[in-house]
């Protein structure tokens, strides 16, 4: 076998520099053909990786990383506890039932959740719902004492219904709004408040009164029906008489605590819509 006309390998590929350019015989560059056709080296479509090494070799860079990281995770976590606890201190108030304390039944905390400036005023409020709850109670036991000496059962349950709803109601209509009014600086609820003090105003003058109206005014303690029914019995004129008396100091307190209200009603109109204010 003849190996004289096979090429060497080693053989230097002669390079002329005036060829301009021109292509060398394909019998001197077949290895690094076939070098670059199977390494794939300097192809069109071949895909750079980049090894980042000194990320790889350097432990403190990603130490500090995760550091950052965890500070960063703890930030947040601090930021949503202070926003939890704002809404629930602040922007959410807690409704807890704590009045009163043997029973509670509502939520009534005015030393903490009230303004030290509107506080007085709040207590006055307050003795004024607790003024006509106890009005009608009192009332339904002098009713009471007038059935038992032959005033007539209707009477009677007029009297326990005037109790059963102008408690609740009392508290529902005006002395809850006004709470909350308070506690939030609200005209719509102060709104609704003088509205609502307004009727029960004018319930409590009529129960002093009394009317001959329903059942000739006997089912309310005014004076006219003190007076209707002390003549035949004493002892039920006394408590009508002193069913008038409670009404009487109810409408005197209702009268004082809507004086101040509708002076802070003003402040807070003026408050809300400022242009009103101005517009002069």
């Amino acid at each position: 076998m003849n190996r004289r006309d096979d090429p060497n390998p080693f053989d230097e590929e002669e390079v002329n520099p005036f060829s301009n350019g021109k292509a060398t015989p394909a019998s001197k560059s077949r290895i690094p053909q076939m070098v670059a056709s199977t390494l794939g080296f300097g192809q069109k479509h071949d895909a750079t990786v980049d090894i980042p090494l000194d990320s790889m070799n350097d432990p403190k860079k990603k130490e500090k990383e995760l550091a950052e990281w965890e500070a960063d995770l703890k930030r947040r976590e601090r930021d949503i506890k202070r926003r939890e606890d704002a809404v629930s201190t602040a922007g959410v108030p807690s409704d807890n039932k704590n009045w009163p304390p043997f029973f509670p039944i509502i939520h009534h905390d005015i030393a903490n959740e009230i303004p030290v400036h509107a506080q007085r005023l709040q207590y006055l409020a307050f003795a004024s719902w607790l003024g006509i709850v106890l009005c009608l109670v009192f009332n339904v036991v002098a009713v009471t004492v007038c059935w038992i000496r032959g005033g007539g059962v209707r009477i009677f349950f007029l009297a326990t219904i005037y109790a059963l709803l102008g408690c609740p109601l009392s508290y529902v209509l005006w002395y809850r709004p006004l709470y909350r009014a308070m506690r939030t600086d609200s005209a719509l609820k102060f709104s609704w408040f003088f509205l609502f003090y307004l009727l029960h105003i004018g319930f409590c003058i009529f129960a002093a009164i009394a009317p001959p109206i329903v059942f000739r005014g006997k089912s309310l303690t005014g004076i006219l029906a003190a007076i209707d029914v002390f003549s035949d019995h004493i002892l039920v004129g006394i408590f009508y008489l002193v069913g008038f008396g409670l009404f009487c100091l109810e409408s005197l307190l209702s009268l004082w605590v809507l004086q101040v209200r509708d002076f802070t009603i003003c402040i807070s109109f003026l408050h809300f819509f400022p242009f009103v204010g101005s517009s002069g």
